[in-house]
């Protein structure tokens, strides 16, 4: 392509239980198109109400998930498991949109580092890629901390897939918070390939909203509905900390949705999403969340004080060692999840209010977004 041409990326995402990888791609997305940068943005999760694509170029592929938190089944959005027909029609759509996009660049979204259940049509797609007469970059897209594999072989058969493959890996982290050899033990096998980003985080709020003195954020809500009511139960026992908002996720099951809100006291303000959740934790006293790395990054730009209750069902590692480190740095203080209890919780949130607010975060690198444009944009130049 000449150098007159705008710079074309398809971006890939698959979200299966949460909705942490779509938000934080979407962030990424976003910077890139204001810069000017075409973008096809690949999703194949649930439709998730009040999550806006406004502006970005879209192809949704037949929704799937998984049906529990063990990640084990795969399921279409009537909840059947999903068969052959499914996925070629996925990998079909999947193909298409690549070769009629022509992209300079690729970028997978946690494949192969995580995601191993959609390789029936990622697989076919790097073949594609490979076989191609102008052959795009290919990316990895990962958060700074990933879950810590333990079947052998696992991690060695992705860097061998990165160095066959992959021109370079992007960690959305910063190195003096966490670097990932932490998480990956082959990391030094693919060191050439590695390039951090920074955290991704959302962009300051330029506006006042609603003030709240407490903000309860539970992700997606899929596996979050012990933290909130946990939560509401915390806020009766402490009545001077005033107003609360509890965002318990697009996820949560309804019925559940409506018992909490049915349940909650009159200074407990409960909502499935908040589209202003940043200029809400800017101005709050306290934020209690679980540790995924999107809510982190944002209470991290905040500066807010932070209880965390990390995710940590079925063997899930990554939360739990971001709340590890986090407490180790004195940014927040964290409930492991299977202590989780009213009492717990207060005892965390009364520590926490008794600290001043943390300044530490100030050192972390938060321009993720921004930094990943230069680094696509410097990528595309080196090779043209």
């Amino acid at each position: 392509m000449s150098g007159h041409q705008p710079l074309r990326v398809l971006f890939y995402v698959q979200h299966l239980l949460g909705i942490g990888h779509l938000m934080r791609v979407r962030r990424i997305v976003s910077a890139l198109r204001d810069d000017n940068i075409d973008v096809m943005l690949v999703t194949g999760g649930m439709p998730l109400a009040g999550f806006d694509l406004t502006g970005i170029e879209h192809v949704a592929l037949p929704p799937m998930a998984v049906s529990n938190d063990e990640f084990s089944t795969l399921v279409d959005d009537t909840g059947k498991p999903i068969d052959d027909a499914f996925k070629q029609q996925r990998c079909q759509m999947l193909l298409d949109t690549y070769r009629s996009w022509l992209p300079d660049i690729v970028v997978l979204e946690a494949f192969p580092f995580g995601r191993r259940q959609v390789r029936f049509e990622l697989l076919p797609l790097i073949e594609a890629i490979e076989a191609s007469e102008t052959k795009p970059l290919l990316l990895s897209s990962i958060r700074d901390i990933l879950q810590r594999r333990t079947k052998p072989g696992r991690d060695a058969e992705t860097a061998r897939l990165i160095n066959a493959h992959f021109d370079k890996v992007l960690v959305h982290g910063d190195p003096t918070f966490a670097t990932l050899d932490s998480s990956f033990a082959c990391a030094s096998e693919i060191n050439d390939k590695i390039v951090y980003t920074g955290m991704v985080s959302a962009a300051p709020p330029n506006s006042i909203t609603e003030q709240f003195d407490v903000v309860v954020s539970a992700g997606g809500g899929a596996v979050g509905a012990d933290l909130v009511r946990a939560a509401i139960g915390a806020s009766t026992q402490l009545p001077s900390l005033g107003s609360w908002c509890v965002i318990t996720g697009p996820n949560l099951p309804e019925q559940e949705f409506i018992e909490i809100a049915r349940s909650a006291p009159s200074n407990v303000t409960v909502e499935r999403f908040r589209n202003d959740f940043t200029a809400l934790l800017a101005q709050a006293q306290l934020s209690i969340s679980q540790a995924g790395y999107n809510t982190v990054s944002d209470v991290l730009q905040a500066k807010c004080r932070a209880v965390l209750v990390p995710f940590s069902a079925g063997g899930e590692t990554e939360q739990l060692d971001r709340a590890m480190r986090l407490q180790e740095l004195g940014v927040a203080s964290f409930v492991a999840d299977d202590r989780l209890s009213e009492q717990h919780l207060v005892a965390a949130i009364t520590g926490a209010m008794s600290q001043a607010p943390s300044t530490g975060a100030a050192v972390i690198d938060a321009e993720g977004a921004g930094n990943t444009v230069r680094i696509l944009k410097q990528l595309v130049s080196q090779r043209r």
